[in-house]
């Protein structure tokens, strides 16, 4: 159980490190995550979005560590399947958006409206991604603590989708407002 838990870890943070990096050689400051100049609702939001990420990171690792055997094995299993699915997902995300892809809103970079790949599926699957690892690791490793702040994290990054799909609204526009209207925020496609 260990080692899934930090093989999923790994692979997770590496991609997101492994993309900053690898924008960085290019020019782009990928984290743009509480970045702005204004201190507007954004970015408090983005402020405590980050908190929340990095405290369920340590608190990921803290429980891997501190884990004891459990009598149902199936949610260990559940929770492995959900997390691998979870890694998965977020890989496709960030290869698919390629240049454009950004942690936070990054108001004054030109990027592109991306429909295509997992985005066709799901307008916000980075995020899915991050909830998929998240609701993984609890059924893992559950321990209240872990519980309390993954919740905690989830609602923050979903405060943060409704941030980012207002600034794709108005970005966009009328592109994205039909790619609203055809491709569901978390999963699913409406027809």
């Amino acid at each position: 159980m260990k080692f899934w838990g930090m093989a999923m870890l790994l692979f997770f943070y590496g991609i997101y490190i492994g993309k900053m990096l690898l924008q960085k050689r290019k020019g782009i400051r990928t984290d743009q995550i509480a970045k702005g100049g204004k201190r507007d609702r954004v970015f408090y939001v983005e402020l405590v979005l980050k908190a929340a990420t990095y405290t369920v990171v340590a608190a990921e690792v803290i429980s891997i560590f501190a884990a004891r055997p459990r009598l149902l094995q199936v949610f260990t299993i559940c929770g492995i399947v959900l997390g691998c699915i979870g890694d998965i997902i977020f890989l496709a995300a960030v290869i698919t958006m390629k240049d454009s892809w950004r942690a936070g809103i990054a108001e004054g970079d030109k990027t592109e409206m991306v429909t295509a790949g997992i985005y066709k599926i799901s307008r916000n699957p980075a995020f899915l991604g991050f909830d998929c690892v998240y609701i993984g690791f609890v059924l893992m490793f559950f321990n209240l603590p872990l519980l309390v702040l993954s919740i905690f994290a989830m609602v923050m990054l979903h405060l943060q989708i409704l941030q980012e799909e207002q600034y794709m609204v108005n970005e966009f526009g009328d592109n994205y407002i039909s790619y609203k209207k055809k491709v569901c925020r978390y999963i699913g496609r409406r027809f």
